[in-house]
Protein backbone atom coordinates (compact mmCIF):
# COMPACT_ATOMS: atom_id res chain seq x y z
CA UNK A 1 0.00 0.00 0.00
CA UNK A 2 1.02 3.38 -0.79
CA UNK A 3 3.09 4.95 1.99
CA UNK A 4 0.64 8.15 1.89
CA UNK A 5 -2.67 6.26 2.96
CA UNK A 6 -0.11 4.17 5.81
CA UNK A 7 0.73 8.01 7.11
CA UNK A 8 -2.97 9.21 7.05
CA UNK A 9 -4.39 6.20 8.63
CA UNK A 10 -1.86 6.72 11.78
CA UNK A 11 -3.04 10.24 11.52
CA UNK A 12 -6.84 9.16 11.61
CA UNK A 13 -6.10 6.54 14.80
CA UNK A 14 -4.06 9.25 16.40
CA UNK A 15 -7.41 11.20 16.04
CA UNK A 16 -9.74 8.36 16.80
CA UNK A 17 -7.84 8.29 20.03
CA UNK A 18 -7.54 11.52 21.39
CA UNK A 19 -11.34 11.52 20.55
CA UNK A 20 -11.86 8.22 22.51
CA UNK A 21 -14.15 6.72 19.69
CA UNK A 22 -11.93 3.81 19.57
CA UNK A 23 -13.16 2.73 22.94
CA UNK A 24 -16.94 3.27 22.07
CA UNK A 25 -18.31 -0.15 21.43
CA UNK A 26 -20.02 -0.11 18.00
CA UNK A 27 -20.27 -3.47 16.38
CA UNK A 28 -17.08 -3.96 16.87
CA UNK A 29 -15.85 -1.20 14.84
CA UNK A 30 -13.85 2.09 15.29
CA UNK A 31 -14.00 4.05 11.75
CA UNK A 32 -15.58 6.62 11.71
CA UNK A 33 -18.85 6.73 9.35
CA UNK A 34 -18.32 6.94 5.39
CA UNK A 35 -18.01 10.52 4.02
CA UNK A 36 -20.84 12.62 2.09
CA UNK A 37 -18.66 14.21 -0.34
CA UNK A 38 -17.96 13.63 -3.94
CA UNK A 39 -16.93 9.76 -4.13
CA UNK A 40 -13.53 8.24 -5.20
CA UNK A 41 -12.12 5.15 -6.33
CA UNK A 42 -8.58 3.78 -6.68
CA UNK A 43 -6.79 0.51 -7.08
CA UNK A 44 -4.32 0.27 -3.95
CA UNK A 45 -3.19 -3.40 -5.18
CA UNK A 46 -3.59 -5.60 -7.92
CA UNK A 47 -2.10 -9.70 -8.16
CA UNK A 48 -2.27 -11.11 -11.44
CA UNK A 49 -1.93 -14.81 -10.66
CA UNK A 50 -3.14 -14.61 -6.84
CA UNK A 51 -6.93 -14.96 -5.67
CA UNK A 52 -7.23 -13.30 -2.67
CA UNK A 53 -11.09 -12.99 -1.66
CA UNK A 54 -10.90 -10.79 2.17
CA UNK A 55 -9.57 -7.81 2.83
CA UNK A 56 -8.60 -6.39 6.34
CA UNK A 57 -7.01 -2.61 7.24
CA UNK A 58 -5.67 -2.18 10.81
CA UNK A 59 -6.01 1.10 12.48
CA UNK A 60 -2.69 2.43 11.42
CA UNK A 61 -3.08 1.30 7.67
CA UNK A 62 -1.64 -2.55 7.42
CA UNK A 63 -3.39 -3.93 4.77
CA UNK A 64 -3.90 -7.91 5.05
CA UNK A 65 -5.92 -10.39 2.74
CA UNK A 66 -6.76 -13.71 2.40
CA UNK A 67 -6.38 -16.33 -0.11
CA UNK A 68 -8.75 -19.24 0.42
CA UNK A 69 -7.21 -22.10 -2.24
CA UNK A 70 -10.46 -21.71 -4.12
CA UNK A 71 -9.22 -23.76 -7.28
CA UNK A 72 -5.26 -23.58 -6.79
CA UNK A 73 -2.83 -24.57 -3.84
CA UNK A 74 -1.47 -21.26 -3.07
CA UNK A 75 1.73 -21.28 -0.92
CA UNK A 76 0.08 -18.15 1.01
CA UNK A 77 -3.40 -18.60 2.51
CA UNK A 78 -2.99 -15.18 4.96
CA UNK A 79 -0.85 -12.47 3.81
CA UNK A 80 0.40 -8.97 4.62
CA UNK A 81 0.47 -6.70 1.60
CA UNK A 82 3.89 -4.61 1.74
CA UNK A 83 4.95 -2.86 -1.43
CA UNK A 84 2.52 -4.52 -3.49
CA UNK A 85 3.42 -7.93 -2.42
CA UNK A 86 1.57 -10.61 -0.94
CA UNK A 87 4.06 -11.74 2.31
CA UNK A 88 2.77 -15.22 4.53
CA UNK A 89 1.66 -13.88 7.70
CA UNK A 90 1.99 -13.46 10.57
CA UNK A 91 4.95 -16.79 9.69
CA UNK A 92 5.82 -19.25 6.82
CA UNK A 93 4.83 -21.93 9.59
CA UNK A 94 1.21 -20.74 9.80
CA UNK A 95 0.84 -20.66 5.80
CA UNK A 96 2.66 -23.95 5.28
CA UNK A 97 -0.10 -26.02 4.43
CA UNK A 98 -0.59 -27.76 0.80
CA UNK A 99 -2.86 -30.37 -0.51
CA UNK A 100 -0.12 -31.57 -2.18
CA UNK A 101 1.65 -32.57 1.65
CA UNK A 102 -1.14 -35.20 2.24
CA UNK A 103 -0.35 -36.67 5.77
CA UNK A 104 2.98 -34.34 6.31
CA UNK A 105 0.11 -31.18 6.87
CA UNK A 106 -0.64 -30.07 10.31
CA UNK A 107 -4.19 -28.92 9.52
CA UNK A 108 -4.55 -27.85 13.30
CA UNK A 109 -1.83 -25.52 12.88
CA UNK A 110 -2.01 -23.66 9.66
CA UNK A 111 -4.39 -21.78 7.27
CA UNK A 112 -5.79 -24.28 4.77
CA UNK A 113 -8.32 -22.05 3.61
CA UNK A 114 -8.28 -18.78 5.67
CA UNK A 115 -11.38 -16.60 4.72
CA UNK A 116 -12.73 -14.27 6.42
CA UNK A 117 -10.32 -11.51 7.93
CA UNK A 118 -11.64 -9.39 10.58
CA UNK A 119 -9.86 -6.30 12.72
CA UNK A 120 -11.60 -5.71 15.96
CA UNK A 121 -11.82 -2.74 17.89
CA UNK A 122 -9.08 -3.76 20.45
CA UNK A 123 -6.63 -3.82 16.11
CA UNK A 124 -6.71 -7.26 16.34
CA UNK A 125 -6.63 -9.10 13.49
CA UNK A 126 -9.53 -12.27 13.07
CA UNK A 127 -9.08 -14.87 10.99
CA UNK A 128 -11.89 -17.35 9.72
CA UNK A 129 -10.46 -20.94 8.35
CA UNK A 130 -13.22 -23.29 7.28
CA UNK A 131 -10.42 -25.19 6.52
CA UNK A 132 -12.43 -26.43 3.26
CA UNK A 133 -10.04 -26.93 0.25
CA UNK A 134 -11.68 -26.62 -3.39
CA UNK A 135 -14.86 -26.10 -1.57
CA UNK A 136 -14.30 -30.02 0.11
CA UNK A 137 -14.24 -31.19 3.41
CA UNK A 138 -14.03 -29.46 6.03
CA UNK A 139 -11.21 -30.96 7.66
CA UNK A 140 -12.23 -32.40 10.88
CA UNK A 141 -10.44 -30.60 13.69
CA UNK A 142 -9.13 -27.66 11.49
CA UNK A 143 -12.17 -25.40 11.21
CA UNK A 144 -10.93 -22.27 13.36
CA UNK A 145 -11.25 -18.85 14.08
CA UNK A 146 -7.92 -17.29 15.07
CA UNK A 147 -6.92 -14.25 16.60
CA UNK A 148 -3.43 -12.20 16.07
CA UNK A 149 -2.40 -9.44 17.96
CA UNK A 150 -1.10 -7.07 14.78
CA UNK A 151 1.40 -5.37 17.95
CA UNK A 152 3.43 -8.54 17.71
CA UNK A 153 2.62 -10.50 15.02
CA UNK A 154 1.59 -13.06 17.33
CA UNK A 155 -1.16 -15.79 17.24
CA UNK A 156 -2.55 -15.57 20.37
CA UNK A 157 -5.80 -17.77 20.15
CA UNK A 158 -7.00 -20.38 18.34
CA UNK A 159 -11.19 -21.11 18.59
CA UNK A 160 -11.96 -24.46 17.23
CA UNK A 161 -15.47 -25.79 15.99
CA UNK A 162 -16.67 -29.06 16.61
CA UNK A 163 -18.07 -31.92 14.20
CA UNK A 164 -22.03 -30.76 15.66
CA UNK A 165 -21.39 -26.66 14.82
CA UNK A 166 -20.11 -27.53 11.68
CA UNK A 167 -20.55 -31.16 10.32
CA UNK A 168 -19.85 -32.54 7.30
CA UNK A 169 -20.45 -30.26 4.54
CA UNK A 170 -20.35 -27.10 5.95
CA UNK A 171 -18.03 -24.06 5.05
CA UNK A 172 -18.26 -21.31 7.22
CA UNK A 173 -17.39 -17.99 5.24
CA UNK A 174 -17.65 -15.08 6.91
CA UNK A 175 -17.52 -13.48 10.70
CA UNK A 176 -18.55 -10.35 12.75
CA UNK A 177 -18.47 -10.08 16.39
CA UNK A 178 -20.20 -8.20 19.46
CA UNK A 179 -19.50 -4.90 20.22
CA UNK A 180 -18.22 -7.00 23.99
CA UNK A 181 -16.20 -9.51 22.05
CA UNK A 182 -18.41 -12.17 23.70
CA UNK A 183 -20.05 -13.67 20.92
CA UNK A 184 -18.92 -14.35 17.06
CA UNK A 185 -21.43 -14.86 14.55
CA UNK A 186 -20.82 -16.33 11.24
CA UNK A 187 -22.10 -17.71 8.24
CA UNK A 188 -21.77 -21.30 6.86
CA UNK A 189 -22.21 -20.61 3.29
CA UNK A 190 -21.58 -24.71 2.99
CA UNK A 191 -20.09 -26.52 0.11
CA UNK A 192 -22.63 -27.87 -3.29
CA UNK A 193 -25.35 -29.61 -1.70
CA UNK A 194 -25.54 -28.90 1.68
CA UNK A 195 -27.91 -26.61 4.05
CA UNK A 196 -26.52 -23.21 4.54
CA UNK A 197 -26.83 -21.87 8.32
CA UNK A 198 -25.84 -19.15 10.71
CA UNK A 199 -23.04 -20.27 13.36
CA UNK A 200 -22.53 -18.56 16.53
CA UNK A 201 -19.71 -18.72 18.66
CA UNK A 202 -19.33 -17.69 22.68
CA UNK A 203 -15.45 -16.97 23.27
CA UNK A 204 -15.69 -17.03 26.32
CA UNK A 205 -16.40 -20.88 26.65
CA UNK A 206 -15.44 -21.93 23.25
CA UNK A 207 -18.92 -23.73 22.39
CA UNK A 208 -20.54 -22.89 19.42
CA UNK A 209 -24.24 -23.80 18.24
CA UNK A 210 -26.03 -23.94 14.87
CA UNK A 211 -29.09 -21.06 14.29
CA UNK A 212 -31.43 -21.20 11.31
CA UNK A 213 -30.08 -24.63 9.79
CA UNK A 214 -31.49 -25.33 6.29
CA UNK A 215 -34.16 -22.05 6.84
CA UNK A 216 -35.24 -20.90 3.56
CA UNK A 217 -33.46 -17.27 4.90
CA UNK A 218 -30.36 -18.98 4.96
CA UNK A 219 -30.19 -21.05 1.64
CA UNK A 220 -29.79 -19.82 -2.03
CA UNK A 221 -32.59 -18.97 -4.78
CA UNK A 222 -32.60 -21.13 -7.35
CA UNK A 223 -33.95 -19.34 -9.96
CA UNK A 224 -31.09 -16.34 -9.72
CA UNK A 225 -28.09 -16.32 -11.43
CA UNK A 226 -24.60 -14.30 -11.22
CA UNK A 227 -23.95 -12.38 -14.09
CA UNK A 228 -20.42 -11.24 -16.14
CA UNK A 229 -20.43 -8.69 -18.79
CA UNK A 230 -23.78 -8.71 -19.28
CA UNK A 231 -24.25 -12.39 -19.42
CA UNK A 232 -25.45 -15.38 -16.99
CA UNK A 233 -22.45 -16.87 -16.03
CA UNK A 234 -22.59 -20.72 -16.25
CA UNK A 235 -20.38 -23.70 -15.22
CA UNK A 236 -19.16 -26.28 -17.42
CA UNK A 237 -22.22 -28.25 -17.12
CA UNK A 238 -24.17 -25.75 -17.69
CA UNK A 239 -25.42 -24.61 -14.58
CA UNK A 240 -24.96 -21.34 -12.27
CA UNK A 241 -23.28 -20.60 -9.27
CA UNK A 242 -25.32 -21.29 -6.15
CA UNK A 243 -24.21 -20.26 -2.76
CA UNK A 244 -26.49 -19.86 0.48
CA UNK A 245 -25.91 -17.28 3.19
CA UNK A 246 -22.99 -15.19 2.65
CA UNK A 247 -22.30 -11.74 3.48
CA UNK A 248 -23.26 -11.13 7.06
CA UNK A 249 -23.28 -7.97 9.34
CA UNK A 250 -24.25 -6.21 12.83
CA UNK A 251 -26.78 -3.17 13.58
CA UNK A 252 -24.34 -0.21 15.13
CA UNK A 253 -25.85 -0.85 18.25
CA UNK A 254 -25.13 -4.34 18.45
CA UNK A 255 -28.94 -5.78 18.70
CA UNK A 256 -29.32 -7.03 15.30
CA UNK A 257 -27.76 -9.61 13.04
CA UNK A 258 -28.38 -9.51 9.09
CA UNK A 259 -27.62 -11.80 6.56
CA UNK A 260 -28.28 -12.77 2.56
CA UNK A 261 -27.59 -15.64 0.67
CA UNK A 262 -25.31 -14.86 -1.81
CA UNK A 263 -27.09 -15.98 -4.85
CA UNK A 264 -30.67 -14.38 -3.18
CA UNK A 265 -32.37 -11.12 -3.22
CA UNK A 266 -33.38 -10.87 0.25
CA UNK A 267 -31.13 -9.36 3.45
CA UNK A 268 -32.91 -11.08 6.64
CA UNK A 269 -32.55 -10.07 10.46
CA UNK A 270 -32.87 -11.45 13.95
CA UNK A 271 -32.39 -9.85 17.30
CA UNK A 272 -29.02 -11.05 18.64
CA UNK A 273 -30.17 -11.85 21.93
CA UNK A 274 -32.36 -15.11 19.78
CA UNK A 275 -28.57 -15.99 18.71
CA UNK A 276 -27.30 -15.50 21.92
CA UNK A 277 -28.82 -18.51 23.92
CA UNK A 278 -28.64 -22.00 22.25
CA UNK A 279 -31.78 -23.32 23.29
CA UNK A 280 -33.26 -19.68 21.81
CA UNK A 281 -31.13 -20.07 18.86
CA UNK A 282 -32.97 -23.27 18.03
CA UNK A 283 -36.16 -21.40 18.14
CA UNK A 284 -35.02 -18.25 16.02
CA UNK A 285 -37.44 -16.33 13.08
CA UNK A 286 -35.98 -14.71 10.58
CA UNK A 287 -37.36 -11.42 9.46
CA UNK A 288 -37.03 -10.12 5.57
CA UNK A 289 -35.79 -5.86 6.24
CA UNK A 290 -34.65 -5.36 2.74
CA UNK A 291 -34.85 -6.35 -1.33
CA UNK A 292 -31.61 -6.44 -3.03
CA UNK A 293 -29.78 -8.67 -5.83
CA UNK A 294 -27.17 -11.18 -5.77
CA UNK A 295 -24.50 -9.85 -3.42
CA UNK A 296 -21.34 -10.98 -1.41
CA UNK A 297 -20.13 -8.53 1.10
CA UNK A 298 -22.42 -6.51 3.27
CA UNK A 299 -20.87 -3.72 5.30
CA UNK A 300 -22.74 -0.92 8.37
CA UNK A 301 -20.89 2.03 8.98
CA UNK A 302 -21.19 3.69 12.14
CA UNK A 303 -23.67 5.93 10.97
CA UNK A 304 -25.67 3.06 9.93
CA UNK A 305 -25.03 3.36 6.33
CA UNK A 306 -25.77 0.01 4.40
CA UNK A 307 -22.92 -0.85 1.81
CA UNK A 308 -23.54 -4.07 -0.70
CA UNK A 309 -21.60 -5.15 -3.29
CA UNK A 310 -23.01 -6.25 -6.73
CA UNK A 311 -20.44 -8.97 -8.33
CA UNK A 312 -22.87 -8.81 -11.11
CA UNK A 313 -22.60 -5.36 -12.20
CA UNK A 314 -18.96 -4.70 -10.46
CA UNK A 315 -20.46 -2.05 -8.68
CA UNK A 316 -21.02 -1.41 -4.22
CA UNK A 317 -24.20 0.15 -3.95
CA UNK A 318 -25.28 2.08 -0.59
CA UNK A 319 -28.53 2.64 1.69
CA UNK A 320 -28.92 5.10 3.87
CA UNK A 321 -29.78 2.25 6.33
CA UNK A 322 -31.26 -1.51 6.01
CA UNK A 323 -34.02 -1.05 4.17
CA UNK A 324 -33.48 1.97 2.88
CA UNK A 325 -33.72 2.05 -1.46
CA UNK A 326 -29.98 1.52 -2.77
CA UNK A 327 -27.81 3.68 -4.91
CA UNK A 328 -25.00 2.91 -7.00
CA UNK A 329 -21.91 4.29 -4.73
CA UNK A 330 -19.32 3.46 -7.08
CA UNK A 331 -18.97 1.50 -10.19
CA UNK A 332 -15.46 0.10 -11.72
CA UNK A 333 -15.09 -2.56 -14.34
CA UNK A 334 -11.51 -3.10 -12.89
CA UNK A 335 -13.58 -4.32 -10.01
CA UNK A 336 -14.18 -7.47 -11.17
CA UNK A 337 -16.58 -9.26 -8.29
CA UNK A 338 -16.44 -7.07 -5.37
CA UNK A 339 -16.06 -9.34 -2.92
CA UNK A 340 -15.48 -8.26 1.04
CA UNK A 341 -15.60 -5.12 2.29
CA UNK A 342 -13.27 -3.24 5.52
CA UNK A 343 -12.81 0.25 6.78
CA UNK A 344 -9.84 2.58 7.01
CA UNK A 345 -9.09 4.59 10.45
CA UNK A 346 -9.78 7.47 8.39
CA UNK A 347 -13.27 6.24 6.81
CA UNK A 348 -12.05 4.87 3.61
CA UNK A 349 -14.12 1.67 2.46
CA UNK A 350 -12.01 -1.09 1.22
CA UNK A 351 -13.07 -3.65 -1.58
CA UNK A 352 -11.81 -6.98 -2.29
CA UNK A 353 -11.82 -7.77 -6.12
CA UNK A 354 -12.09 -11.66 -6.46
CA UNK A 355 -12.53 -11.72 -9.75
CA UNK A 356 -15.16 -15.00 -9.38
CA UNK A 357 -16.71 -14.82 -12.57
CA UNK A 358 -12.96 -14.68 -14.36
CA UNK A 359 -12.04 -18.30 -12.57
CA UNK A 360 -11.47 -21.40 -13.69
CA UNK A 361 -15.40 -22.20 -12.07
CA UNK A 362 -16.69 -20.89 -15.35
CA UNK A 363 -13.21 -20.34 -17.50
CA UNK A 364 -11.66 -23.88 -17.65
CA UNK A 365 -9.12 -22.61 -19.47
CA UNK A 366 -8.32 -19.87 -16.69
CA UNK A 367 -4.67 -21.05 -15.64
CA UNK A 368 -4.71 -18.48 -12.85
CA UNK A 369 -7.35 -16.13 -11.30
CA UNK A 370 -6.13 -12.40 -10.80
CA UNK A 371 -7.43 -10.62 -7.73
CA UNK A 372 -7.37 -6.29 -6.46
CA UNK A 373 -8.20 -4.07 -3.59
CA UNK A 374 -9.82 -0.63 -3.81
CA UNK A 375 -10.29 2.24 -1.42
CA UNK A 376 -13.20 4.23 -1.32
CA UNK A 377 -13.67 7.59 -0.01
CA UNK A 378 -16.03 10.79 0.45
CA UNK A 379 -14.68 13.87 0.54
CA UNK A 380 -16.11 16.36 2.06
Amino acid sequence: MHSMYRIAALVAALSVSMTGQADQTNNGKSAPAFGNGPVKIEQVAFFPDQQSTGVAISRTGRLFVSLPRLSLDNPISLGEVIDGKIRPYPDLAWNAYRSSNGDRNKPAEQFVTAQAIVTDHQDNLWVLDPATPKRSGPIKGAVKLVKIDLARNKVVKVFYFDDKAVPEGASLNDVRFSPDDHFAYLSDVANPGHAGAIVVMDLRTGKAWRALDGDPSTQTSPDLYLMGDGKKLLGPDGKGLQLNVDGIEISPDGSTFYWQALTGDTVYSVPTADLDDPARALKAKATPVAKTHPADGLWIDRAGRFFVSNPSEDSVEVADHVGAPLKLLVKDKRMRWPDSFAQGADGALYVSASFIGDSPWFHPEAKTTPSAVFRITAGQ
